[in-house]
């Protein structure tokens, strides 16, 4: 379990550090956290407490502690130093080493990596001197996560709000991510399938069906399998990819043309990954480009076959895991689908919103198992697709 060392200074924005508390304790860390005295003035320290299970700190002479020494314990304890937020007078005190409160005394202490996520009024972030306190803390090595634009506190708008609460989380999750993972040798001796991207389903000789899958979640998670070590066969739909090097690649374009190349293959695999959006209906197709003709065109669709359930359902099946996209009651879907589909594991992201799904650089899981379930935040998709593997093989270990 990571230790994280979060400092509340004295700004509205404090209010975002209780979701910051509940976010990190949701990714399996233990927090503890330290407020200024005027941190105090914006929110309870019983706040901080409820949601951490930790008590908060906010002398610097604490009695209480061995040595009253309180301080050293604290900075020696942490895994990492975060405060959010940071105001324009925390920075200035953080980049001149003064120390004479429990938090800028804490971050001279400190040996661990220190991060820092600012707010305050969009006049003083783009001050001269706040913005040579900035660089001088970046020299000393400190992390900035950066402000946001947006409506403040004041009624002005800028540059200036705290960085949210997820983006800061997503942040520190990735650099405390443990040096030894299941990464280089966890999928060693196995042999991965994965499908990826979209199908093609003709109507006619010049045209299609298909969806807005770009194959990169796919891709990334190909990327990662290969990186642990897996012999890795990838199904593509037609994208705009370049497969990862050392994959066994097989190209298709219709939902039918992947559940054959899928079918042929998963018995020679220990794990199958579909990531693929395949489409659920396929028309009958016109061996003659269909003209326009009047105001309306009906098309007759049939079901294409379901290739996460076929392989499930294969007598000496590899370990399934499945994906599904939801723009609504993600978790109802998805555990729906988990048990229907009798899969092994299931990654169900949200569609339709302003961060992540299709076409984006960036995605979000939650992962659900039999009795289980684990949230993958905001990220990259390699990241994310790394952080995904990691999972399947601690699935994998547990049975």
């Amino acid at each position: 379990m990571k230790h994280i060392l979060l400092g509340v200074s004295g700004g509205i924005a404090a209010y975002k550090a209780a979701e910051l508390v509940r976010l990190l304790r949701k990714q399996g860390a233990e927090v503890r956290v330290v407020m200024t005295q005027s941190a105090l003035e914006f929110i309870s320290p019983l706040t901080f407490q409820a949601l951490s299970g930790n008590p908060v700190h906010t002398e610097l002479l604490d009695t209480g502690a061995e040595n009253a020494m309180g301080h050293i314990s604290l900075a020696r304890w942490a895994d990492v130093l975060i405060i959010a937020p940071a105001t324009a007078n925390t920075l200035a005190k953080l980049s001149c080493g003064l120390a004479d409160d429990l938090l800028s005394t804490l971050y001279l202490a400190a040996t661990c990596p220190v991060y820092v996520a600012p707010a305050m009024n969009q006049a003083m972030w783009s001050k001269v001197v706040t913005q040579e306190n900035i660089a001088r803390l970046i020299r000393q090595g400190v992390h900035i996560i950066e402000p946001e634009i947006g409506d403040q506190a004041c009624g002005e708008t800028g540059l200036g709000r705290m960085s949210e609460p997820i983006t800061i989380c997503n942040q520190l999750v990735l650099a405390l991510q443990d040096q030894v993972t299941f990464s280089e040798l966890g999928l060693q001796g196995h042999r991965v399938l994965i499908s990826a991207g979209p199908t093609r389903e003709p109507l006619d000789p010049v045209r299609y069906l298909t969806n807005r899958s770009s194959g990169k979640m796919g891709y990334a998670i190909a990327a990662a399998a290969i990186k642990a070590g897996a012999d890795v066969t990838l199904v593509s739909g037609p994208v705009e990819l370049t497969a990862p090097a050392n994959v066994n690649l097989i190209n298709v374009t219709t939902a039918e043309q992947m559940y054959q190349a899928v079918m042929s293959s998963a018995l020679e695999h220990t794990i199958y990954i579909g990531t693929a959006a395949v489409a659920d209906y396929s028309p009958i197709v016109s061996d003659k480009k269909i003209k326009k003709d009047g105001n309306s065109l009906t098309l007759i669709l049939q079901k294409t076959k379901d290739i996460l359930a076929a392989v499930a359902a294969l007598e000496q099946r590899p370990f399934t895991v499945g994906f599904a996209a939801e723009t609504h009651d993600l978790e109802r879907y998805a555990r729906d689908k988990l048990t229907q589909k009798k899969l092994d594991m299931i990654a169900a992201n949200w569609v339709g919103q302003e961060q992540g799904g299709f076409d984006s650089e960036q995605n979000a899981f939650q992962v659900f198992w039999d009795k289980g379930d684990k949230a993958l935040l905001m990220t990259d998709k390699g990241q994310l697709a790394e952080q995904l593997i990691d999972l399947i093989i601690e699935r994998i270990k547990a049975r």
